[in-house]
């Protein structure tokens, strides 16, 4: 719902924001692969580390899985940053095969899906079918991710800095490093891990099983109005607490179903307005909420306040 130049402003408004230590994803997919490269350009130019990719759906019936390896190749191929698959069917209608994600999970950009379908028994098969892939990443030594646009500003010592090349990040090789060596880059100590193709989903409502499926994460719309709620899930199964995450992920599963799938974008916003956010209206052809609909939010969000 977005201009060509207004998407461009959100990138950059949305990089300016940032703190500098937080992985910026930048949604640069479009229905052409030349249209998708010229904005993950502008992504890479303003400083983004990750380009995410959806799935091309408009012509539906000719998105055969010939067509979606030749468009992800030719992007990954040509991207200055590295590419995260983006599978989202209840909006596009079009389900990417986990055959096709398989083998683009090959090629050494293609990092990453964010599969938003809610099929968990595909997040576990595509898990399972590129477990074989072994790439090394640069990492702080907690193990949270360093990107190049980080390594930059470490090097010059600030919180600015210039786009480097995302050779390390991506990884273009199978390699076996040591996590135990340290490099100093600036004030920044790192090393390297091993990390294989990143499964990541969309859905809140299935964020646990998920989980417990291979997925290594998620990136929510219902964490706009509820960061909280859904943070405490994945903490409590990193921590090896399945019975925690369990219960917390009931604690949001009505919500996310309800304000986030069924009421979606509206919804979505009230309920940041509701949690101290700001949702603001909504585009046309998207309408204003009912004041039923509003006060079925408001109860679903009850326990869910930040």
């Amino acid at each position: 719902m977005l201009s060509d130049q207004e998407r461009r402003d959100v990138l950059k408004t949305a990089r300016e924001a940032a703190a500098p230590n937080k992985v910026l994803i930048a949604g640069t997919g479009v229905e052409s692969a030349i249209e998708t490269l010229r904005l993950t350009d502008y992504a890479a130019e303003v400083g983004y580390d990750v380009a995410l990719v959806r799935t091309p759906h408009f012509y539906r019936k000719q998105m055969l899985p010939s067509n979606l390896l030749a468009f992800y190749r030719t992007v990954a191929d040509r991207s200055p940053l590295p590419i995260m698959i983006y599978n989202v069917p209840p909006f596009t209608a079009y389900d990417i095969a986990p055959e096709v994600v398989i083998e683009l999970a090959e090629h050494p950009n293609v990092i990453a899906i964010k599969e938003s379908s809610g099929d968990v028994e595909k997040v576990r098969r595509m898990v399972a079918a590129t477990r074989h892939i072994k790439r090394s990443a640069t990492v702080t030594e907690t193990f949270d991710a360093v990107t190049p646009r980080m390594l930059a500003s470490a090097s010059l010592g600030n919180g600015g800095g210039e786009l480097v090349q995302v050779g390390m990040l991506a990884g273009t090789s199978e390699v076996k490093p040591s996590s135990s060596a340290v490099t100093v880059v600036g004030k920044m100590k790192t090393r390297q891990k091993e990390v294989g193709f990143q499964v990541l989903v969309g859905a809140a409502h299935k964020l646990h099983p998920s989980l417990e499926a291979g997925a290594v994460g998620a990136i929510l719309a219902f964490a706009c109005p509820a960061p909280t709620a859904c943070y405490e899930i994945y903490a409590a199964w990193k921590e090896g607490n399945a019975e925690l995450a369990r219960l917390k992920q009931e604690r949001i599963s009505h919500a996310a179903q309800r304000v986030g799938s069924d009421l979606g974008v509206p919804g979505i916003k009230h309920g940041m307005d509701l949690n101290g956010y700001y949702g603001g209206p909504s585009r046309l052809p998207l309408l204003p909420l009912t004041a039923v609909a509003k006060l079925e939010i408001e109860r679903a969000l009850a326990d869910l306040r930040n």
